[in-house]
């Protein structure tokens, strides 16, 4: 079962992205299928969609670093509990930077919005990348989901993400 997707969108950027709640519900729903995660009915993530600044100022209050980033994760589902959880989380993406990033590797917009909503939703079901056993994992998994997408390794000429 697939999570219930809610959105926020603070930015007026995203406007060129018209398609982003769709892309995101896709995206989430591979990823619950490719993870094999379990979920409660009623489960639910929340996006929200914003700009450098909206990001800089969370990344500042939470991660003490007063600097836009791609996206960002907010777990609510204790550790080994997510398949319990109502409430999964937040997502947080920034335009700009995303955008940016896109264009810098030479990657469609839409590709790479898919590939941020699909790293931190598994952040939101316990994966993490702080150490290379768990970031050779974490980012398997993302291959996977992606290629289910019909979308190129991310990782083939890119450096990791921030969150």
């Amino acid at each position: 079962m697939s999570p219930n997707v809610e959105f926020e969108i603070a930015s007026e950027h995203w406007a060129v992205l018209e398609d982003a709640e769709a892309l995101a519900r896709v995206a989430i729903e591979l990823a619950c299928s490719v993870t094999r995660t379990s979920l409660r009915e009623g489960a639910e993530v929340s996006v929200l969609l914003t700009d450098d600044a909206g990001i800089s100022a969370l990344n500042a209050q939470w991660r003490s670093q007063a600097k836009p980033t791609n996206v960002l994760s907010f777990p609510l589902a204790a550790p080994g509990r997510v398949s319990d959880a109502l409430l999964l989380g937040d997502i947080v993406i920034a335009f700009e930077t995303m955008r940016r990033e896109a264009e810098d590797e030479g990657k469609l917009l839409a590709h790479h919005y898919r590939h941020l909503v699909v790293h931190g939703f598994l952040h939101l079901i316990g994966f993490d990348h702080l150490e290379p056993t768990e970031a050779d994992r974490m980012e398997a998994l993302e291959r996977a989901i992606l290629a289910k997408l019909s979308i190129d390794d991310p990782y083939a000429l890119t450096a990791p993400l921030d969150s």
